[in-house]
């Protein structure tokens, strides 16, 4: 077991809480539990140290615990300081994995605990925003020599490291496990939908039915929080710049118009774009009295908070994790949820284990793809190998119990010949 130097955790106490509900979590990752039982046999980490930047909850316990059985020294760090769970934080560290995590940690703690995972000379990296790897290219540089390559989770992250690689700056290879067909459609649809949805409630207690719910943003999250609002019986307006995602959210059935028409009539704005700004001043300003803010993308930029505070006279917490700002003029109030950070992880528990358990079997079988491949791939964000993203399918598949046709030899010849026509 480490020593207490060697993490920075809330209580190490709550330790058996965060052991039973990380067993609790693994009933749910089936296609984990089998890739760490390979991983258990096969070692393909021995000698191998990797830092994980991620959310600390259950669920990445069991893809951490899945690593270290293959033989990895392993070390996390949080991506986010709402989203550590401080029991799944104790746990980690009985457990003989270094973690430094808290939740509601100050950024400068945050950065404290990134800056102290990498101080272990990770050959892999596991990053849920790039946080780490801006660290390591910017303020870390001593330690790319060593490292293979990283797996990115979210989106936010992906478009950071391509932008790194468009600008000539990126120094090692990426995968995209955000991107794979087994992560997006159904983590980001489902996991988002659902665990954004169970945020607001827990935080607010407030009945969907009948409300006006504005999503800013119509990608896979989006969509996923605008179905699952809609199956409670609210009223959803879509807010997008991109003009074919608008007409998806159109035929799907959704009203679809500028933020600053949807802001008068929304009761609750959950904001999933990845971008800034996207809840500004100017919507602030003509928002009902008693309307509710929350994010659901990464960073906590998409509501304008200080905005928010220079229009308002006074800022007080009313319920945990909802803030109520009161508007100058006395006659309205705004509620912000979890400081505009992710909601589904600073209010609930974050994605139903069974759908990270695909995003992780990537981020599992990606990790050890980067080793096989050591120095074979370029400094380039590549996507998740099409042979890994099927595998993943087909253990889920059967770990649900679901059977499904194969080709025969004259279909899979049939649809690779141009010579049969009508």
């Amino acid at each position: 077991m480490p020593s207490k130097k060697n993490s920075d955790i809330k209580d190490p106490s709550l330790a058996a809480a965060g052991k039973q509900r990380i067993e609790w979590a693994a009933r749910e990752m089936p296609v984990i539990k089998l890739i760490r039982d390979r991983f258990a046999k096969e070692k393909p980490f021995k000698g191998i140290r990797i830092v994980g930047c991620a959310h600390i909850t259950t669920e990445t316990a069991n893809l951490a615990l899945a690593l270290q059985a293959g033989g990895a020294e392993a070390v996390l760090c949080a991506s986010n300081p709402l989203s550590t769970q401080d029991d799944a934080a104790a746990a980690l560290v009985s457990y003989g994995i270094p973690t430094y995590a808290i939740k509601g940690e100050d950024q400068a703690t945050y950065y404290k605990h990134i800056n102290a995972a990498l101080d272990i000379k990770p050959h892999l990296t596991i990053d849920d925003g790039a946080d780490l790897g801006t660290t390591i290219h910017t303020k870390r540089t001593e330690l790319i020599k060593d490292v293979i390559g990283c797996n990115e989770e979210t989106t936010t992250g992906v478009i950071r490291y391509r932008s790194l690689e468009m600008e000539g700056k990126l120094r090692y290879p990426i995968i995209a496990v955000n991107d794979a067909e087994t992560k997006h459609f159904f983590d980001n649809r489902y996991g988002t939908g659902q665990s954004t949805i169970d945020g607001i409630t827990r935080a607010t207690n407030v009945l969907w039915a009948g409300k006006t719910v504005v999503v800013a943003g119509y990608g896979w999250c989006g969509k996923g929080i605008s179905m699952r609002a809609k199956g409670l019986g609210s009223q959803v307006i879509v807010t997008e710049v991109e003009p074919v995602r608008a007409l998806e959210a159109a035929m799907d059935g959704f009203r679809v118009m500028p933020m600053i028409e949807a802001a008068p009539q929304g009761d609750i704005f959950i904001t999933a774009t990845g971008d800034k700004g996207v809840i500004d001043k100017s919507h602030l300003k003509v928002m009902k009295d008693g309307a509710i803010l929350a994010n659901s993308g990464h960073f906590d930029v998409e509501i304008n908070i200080s905005e928010m505070e220079k229009m308002s006279t006074k800022r007080r917490t009313i319920r945990t994790f909802v803030e109520e700002f009161t508007v100058a003029d006395g006659k309205r109030h705004l509620y912000l949820l979890g400081e505009g950070r992710l909601i589904n992880l600073a209010a609930a528990e974050g994605h139903p284990a069974s759908v990270m358990d695909m995003s992780f079997a990537n981020q599992a079988l990606c990790l050890e793809y980067l080793v096989k491949k050591r120095g074979k791939l370029e400094n380039k964000v590549y996507p998740v190998p099409p042979d890994i993203d099927a595998q993943v399918a087909r253990l889920k598949l059967s770990a649900m119990g679901i059977k499904i046709d194969t080709l025969t030899a004259a279909q899979a010849k049939y649809l690779t010949s141009w010579q049969e026509g009508t």
